[in-house]
This record gives structure tokens, sequence and C-alpha cells, in this order.
């Protein structure tokens, strides 16, 4: 049965889900008897959210001691990235708009939030974390007018929005400007993601699914069939628009529907750099990339643009495609040569 895919922050790792052992790096695969497989799980959060882990493996001791080097690796990059958590790295950046020896992990994925700004031409944009508290805010007050912030307050919070106000090196990272903040919600479990997909890699696993929210697998299942993604229909979660097959491909998706903070739904969590504004082009974007951090990335950006520019963009990364559900519930697919 496809997976039903949802713009939500979980961790669901099904390690060699047809009953594969751990291997040592660099041997040939193998596969165990489903039924002497035993299961491990693991359930807490993440980033915030709900968050759950399963590892199928024949040895026990072996699946129990991969998941905690698994829970380990997330909490030390949660520790970076969260804006949930009071001491995180990403909060102290936020808070005084200047970090003085950061993590290489931080600075590597901001150098990924301005590759993919600059890609996306200021569509995927990390500094948005001032709208959010804007909408927040407004829509906090018992009297918030339903037309959103005023128009003011829109332009105070757009003029703090800009990938270029964020000057990152190995030994600092500052902000160009006061009241410029940063959110890697947009990226950060993707690269997660990616992560937990190279520590399994390297502990032998060879076929998997990791899925935290953005999804990414190592080969096949061990049939030599494909793993299989459920794009969700964003108004009725329970229903599959298109089943993805997928190997050794990562999926992320966006949507306005993840988050909304009025009502009627006019004002989501997805925001448009350059307006302020909140997506509502389309109902959901699923990307299939070669890495999660880029499907997370993609799959933002493409909320905010044409259908030409995404097919432009995507046309530099070897084998990935889009799948959108546009504004009248129709579903486009785009699936561009690499020129």
């Amino acid at each position: 049965m496809p997976l039903q895919f949802t713009r939500r922050r979980m961790i669901a790792i099904s390690a060699a889900a047809a009953g594969l052992g751990l291997l040592p790096p660099r041997r040939a695969r193998a596969t165990a008897d489903v039924t002497d497989a035993s299961l491990v799980t693991w359930r807490g959060t993440a980033l915030g959210a709900p968050a759950t882990m399963q590892i199928h493996h024949h040895d026990r001791a072996a699946a129990e001691s991969l998941i905690a080097r698994a829970i380990a690796e997330v909490r030390r990059l949660e520790a970076l990235f969260s804006l949930y958590r009071s001491d995180s790295a990403l909060v102290d950046l936020n808070r005084h708009g200047v970090l003085a020896a950061p993590a290489p992990e931080l600075v590597d994925l901001l150098m990924e939030c301005r590759r993919y700004s600059e890609l996306s031409g200021g569509r995927f944009d990390a500094t948005v974390q001032p709208l959010w508290t804007l909408y927040a805010d407004h829509f906090a007050r018992d009297d918030a007018d339903p037309s959103g912030p005023e128009a003011g307050a829109l332009a105070r919070a757009l003029a703090c929005v800009g990938y270029e106000n964020i000057l990152v090196n190995r030994d600092r990272v500052a902000f160009a400007r006061p009241g410029v903040r940063v959110t890697l919600n947009g990226i950060a479990q993707g690269y997660i993601t990616d992560r937990v997909v190279d520590l399994l890699r390297a502990a032998g696993i060879t076929q998997t699914l990791v899925d935290m929210g953005e999804t990414r697998c190592l080969d096949a299942f061990p049939d030599g069939r494909p793993w299989q993604v459920g794009i969700a229909d964003p108004d009725q979660p329970g229903r599959i628009w298109r089943t993805l097959s997928i190997v050794n491909q990562a999926v992320a998706t966006s949507g306005g529907y993840g988050f909304r903070f009025d009502p009627q739904g006019r004002f989501n969590h997805l925001f448009d750099p350059a307006t302020g504004h909140s997506a509502h082009a389309y109902r959901s974007v699923s990307v299939v990339a070669a890495t999660a951090t880029a499907a997370d990335a993609l799959s933002t950006a493409f909320s905010f643009m044409t259908l030409a520019d995404i097919e432009r963009v995507l046309a530099a990364h070897d084998g990935a495609a889009a799948h959108l559900v546009l504004a009248d519930g129709t579903l486009r697919s785009i699936s561009p040569r690499r020129r």
C-alpha cells in the first residue's frame, strides 16, 4: 500500500522493511526471512513534532544500537536547527544576530539555503521568519482583522526578508541588518533525513526508506521493486492522487494546507519572499530529487514559481521531477530532461 505523503514532520525509519539484515559496508546484499526479523520501534519528538522510528532486523540488539545512534544524530542536529528549543544554535543566532564558531552543519545548511535561493530567483528564502511572526501575532489577537496584517506592518516585515542578509563563513554567521530572522523549516527536515540515510548506509543498510516529513530511499525493495510513495489529496488526506515509484531518490511535499492562520485558509505558512503573501497558486507541490535536502527546498520554492520556471530549475537536477496539484484540482507533472 502506498505511503500517504503529507507535509508532516515525522521520522519513520523502516530499515530493510522486508527483513534485511545489517551488513558490513561493501559486502553483498543479503536478506533474512521476514518472520525471523524483530521490529524495534522508537516514538518521540523531532523538530517539535511527534516522531517514530522502526527497524526490522533479525538481531534486535543491532537494531536497537542503530536506532540509538540515529536518535543521537537527530538530537544533535535538532540542537542546531530547531526553532522550538530555546538553546538551539538557530535561536541563538536569531536572538543576537551573530554566531561565532558555528557548527559546520549549520554553515553547510545555510550555504545550501543560499544556493537554492539563487537557483530559484529568491523564491526559496530562509529569512521569511519575520513574516511568520507578523501573521502569528496578528491572528493571535481576539480582534484580528480577517483580511490580515495592515500594509505598513507587512512592509516593515518584508524589509527584513532577503537571503543576501545572511553573511556566512566557516568562522562566523551574522545578519547584515537588524530584524533579520531565519527559519530552516523549509529545508532542515530534508537535510536531517539525508544525514540519517548516510548513517544507515555507513552501518551497512543498503535497502531502506527513511521518512522524516521528507522521504528518501536507498535502492529498492529486496525483490527489485521500487518503493511506492503516494501523493495525497490536500483536501482529502485519505485519498491518493498518484503513486510515485522511486529508487535511490527522495520526495518532499509542500502545501498551504499544512498550517493555516485563519479558519478560511486565506493565510498559510508558505510565504512569498517577494510579496509577503501566502502561497495559493498550487494546492500542493511534490518534488522528486536525488536528495531530501534538494526535494525539500525545491518543493518550497516551487510553491511561488510558474510552471515554466519550475521546468527550468528542474532541468539543472538530473532525474528530478515535480508533481503539482493545481488550484483547480488537476494534477500536473513536470519531468524535463537535463540539458
